[in-house]
């Protein structure tokens, strides 16, 4: 092999040979890992061979210094082949089935997942391209997170190389760089990387700012350098004094990078004096009990500033990172921010998820942990399921997970990460789908709120559930900030669309059945709807009834398909086969009288006084028991029904509806929504348009929060006509819920 590519420019001025680069990968890794190292080299460097960067450099220049930015991460040699390789399949004749069989498959998955989706392939906009390549990305990294340290190293470089781009491209990769990468390091903990992502960027979108920032900075450089160093030597000496035998490892000044700066000013609308962390202190101890008694000794020396103190040990933040943060009034009257922890916590702040890289062990102890620590991007991938298209997809990411964020804590003391402006409904939706479904009233830190509290960072938030909440309304929509509350409730009204049709072209369907002397229920029961399934082309009966329902196939389209595929009663049989064949054809049975009104019979029995409880009011469609009284016959109560607990299990008898019952059941609703002028003539008026009477009315307004609460009894027929009236109570702009409540 000749010199060429033997002197390798890492985009920051410096030149450093290949050699070098094998010496400092040779301080963790073997001698069989670093000839892995050397033969991808070569094999990228032949592939590569006359192609040129913009800066006119040899190609190879740049697979190199990825794989340097990630041999600082002490990255494992998978990974530093992959990144040698990343961009010989998208930029060369290379296939990835040369690279699986000379490298493996673990290396061939890593660089197919960094690799762009082929420009042969069309799309509607450079968006949509984009976003595809993003969500590809992330699928892969769902495979193996190695994905997207090779990336973010990979853009990295390419930031550090931006001068050479036209002004256009760097303000367009500096815009996505905040977006998606710095944001992404940020969640994996890499500090390192997403600093310095940050700064660059910020250099290209804003260059008045950045430099005006820098020139702040460097003003009054010595005078805050020789003032921290006093801030370093006092502790130091207080820290002795005290004889408590606390081994400092490291005390330091602490550098603010520019882009957290410039944030601060722009948000929170400060000048630059006005920012407290820009002189900062940090302390590296050796155990978690020095943290505590090194921050107990900096409070007696400076009086703390209330409410800037931060214990991220107790609490880590989500992407592992753990340390004291206080800030104190110095000795010239100045904020200092002190940092404290261990030197364990220090390298995850600075190397986050490398700096736990389960792929170096094999124990399934490490990966475990390394699992768990990457449970927030098992929840960020659920967005991959939810979203219709790859754009919504990434415009989520955005939204929920690369955004600003609030953390707040459930009652137990967990720490739940939302996005910035989040409701008690986004906290509901993240702890599980039905709580968030069934949720009628949030408490936040001990106090019952609005649903459009915004929540802040520290909050304890409770959310109050009930079995006979109806699901979300539609003004939920437009109260959750995050893509992933409101994917849920989408999901919840699309099931629910679903079911109404469902429902509507049952009822359609045995309507037109009993012109013919069938009952649709005794022919699901018999199993006798399949043949009608299979020629019509539907998966199953609730396909079929759905699509009766919202108006895709006709009723007497499925009726006749029914009818025909009944057999006709067979001739000339003996009388025990015209026994059985009889038993097996569908009739309408004729109720005892004992039990018609109410549509309700104890299994196995006839004739028995009925009555339906008043405390839970059953209707058609709930899941019933039967409990016999002394004197008053079966009192029938709802499944869920409180009451329940206090009867004994003895008297518990197993009961059914039966039939069609022409009697209307009492319904006690509860409705909840916002006080203004007209809700309850609404809600009465949607009542009406669904066909139903009510028995009894009352109303309530709760001013001090700006909430109406509606008592309503309703007559209704069965639970299909219940939940369609509920749904038309929902859609009425701001109500909030509609549950069912008991005497």
């Amino acid at each position: 092999m000749d010199n060429r590519g033997k002197n390798i420019f890492t985009g920051d001025g410096l030149l450093m040979p290949i050699e070098q680069l094998l010496k400092k990968a040779a301080q963790y890794l073997t001698a069989e890992e670093i000839n892995r190292l050397k033969e991808s080299y070569e094999f990228a460097e032949q592939a590569h061979e006359g192609q040129y960067r913009k800066s006119g450099e040899p190609y190879i220049y740049h697979p190199v210094a990825v794989a340097e930015i990630l041999l600082d991460l002490e990255m494992d040699v998978t990974t530093l082949v992959a990144a040698l390789l990343h961009d010989v399949v998208e930029d060369t004749g290379v296939t990835l089935d040369q690279i699986e069989e000379r490298f493996g498959e673990t290396v061939a998955l890593l660089v197919d997942g960094v690799t762009k989706l082929t420009k042969r392939i069309k799309f509607k906009s450079k968006e949509e391209h984009q976003a595809e390549n993003y969500r590809k990305m992330f699928v892969a990294m769902a495979k193996d997170v190695r994905v997207i340290m090779i990336k973010l190293a990979d853009r990295l470089h390419n930031m550090r190389t931006l001068k050479y781009k036209s002004e256009e491209k760097q303000r367009s990769i500096s815009k996505e760089t905040l977006e998606i990468f710095a944001p992404l390091a940020h969640r994996l903990g890499i500090s390192t990387i997403k600093w310095e992502l940050e700064d660059i960027a910020l250099r290209y979108i804003a260059p008045k700012q950045y430099y005006r920032i820098v020139q702040l900075m460097k003003t009054k450089r010595a005078e805050r350098e020789s003032y921290l160093a006093e801030i370093i030597e006092l502790i130091k000496e207080r820290i002795k004094e005290t004889g408590s035998g606390i081994h400092l490892i490291d005390v330091s000044g602490r550098p603010k990078h520019i882009y957290s700066i410039y944030r601060k000013m722009i948000n929170q609308d400060k000048e630059f004096s006005q920012i407290y962390d820009l002189m900062a202190v940090r302390l590296i101890v050796e155990s978690v009990r020095d943290c505590y008694a090194v921050l107990g000794i900096i409070h007696t020396v400076w009086k703390p500033m209330p409410g800037r103190f931060k214990d991220y040990i107790a609490s880590p933040k989500t992407n592992m990172y753990q340390s004291l943060h206080t800030t104190v009034i110095g000795t010239k009257g100045e904020p200092i921010e002190i940092q404290i922890r261990t030197q364990d916590m220090h390298r995850t702040a600075e190397y986050g998820i490398a700096a736990h890289w389960a792929y170096k062990e094999n124990a399934a102890v490490e990966k475990s942990m390394f699992n768990e620590k990457l449970k927030w991007f098992r929840q960020m991938m659920e967005l991959q399921n939810e979203s219709r298209n790859a754009q919504e997809f990434v415009e989520s990411l955005k939204m929920d997970w690369f955004s600003d964020a609030v953390y707040v804590f459930t009652p137990t003391g967990d720490v739940i990460e939302l996005p910035a402006g989040s409701v008690p409904l986004d906290f509901a939706y993240r702890i599980h789908t039905e709580i968030g479904n069934r949720c009628v009233q949030a408490k936040v830190n001990g106090k019952i709120v609005d649903f459009d509290y915004k929540l802040r960072t520290g909050d304890i938030v409770e959310i109050i559930t009930s079995k006979q909440s109806f699901g979300p309304s539609r003004d939920w929509l437009k109260m959750v900030k995050s893509s992933h509350a409101r994917n849920k409730i989408r999901s919840w009204f699309k099931k629910e669309q679903r079911e109404e049709s469902i429902a509507k072209g049952r009822e359609m369907v045995g309507s037109l059945l009993k012109k013919y002397d069938l009952n649709l229920s005794e022919l699901l029961v018999a199993d006798q709807l399949n043949a009608t399934v299979k020629k019509l082309h539907f998966q199953d009966e609730e396909d079929m009834f759905a699509a009766v329902g919202y108006g895709g196939i006709s009723t007497s389209q499925v009726v006749g398909r029914i009818v025909e595929s009944i057999p006709a009663s067979p001739s000339n049989l003996t009388i025990e086969q015209e026994v059985e064949h009889a038993v097996s054809l569908p009739k309408v049975r004729s109720l005892p009288r004992t039990y018609r009104d109410h549509g309700v019979r104890v299994k196995g029995v006839d004739n028995l006084l009925i009555r339906l409880s008043r405390c839970c009011s059953p209707v058609p469609g709930d899941e019933i028991i039967g409990f016999v009284t002394q004197g008053r016959g079966v009192s029938v109560h709802r499944s869920d029904c409180p009451n329940l607990k206090y009867m004994t299990e003895k008297r518990q008898v197993p009961v059914e509806w039966v039939g069609e019952s022409a009697r209307a059941y009492q319904v006690d609703l509860e409705v909840s929504g916002l006080e203004r002028g007209g809700l309850l003539s609404e809600v009465l008026q949607a009542i009406a348009d669904a066909k139903t009477d009510y028995s009894a009315v009352s109303a309530r307004g709760d001013r001090k929060r700006g909430l109406a609460h509606i008592l309503i009894t309703v007559n209704i027929q069965n639970h299909q006509h219940l939940n369609s009236l509920v749904e038309k109570v929902k859609q009425i702009p701001d109500i909030y819920t509609v549950r069912r409540i008991m005497q």
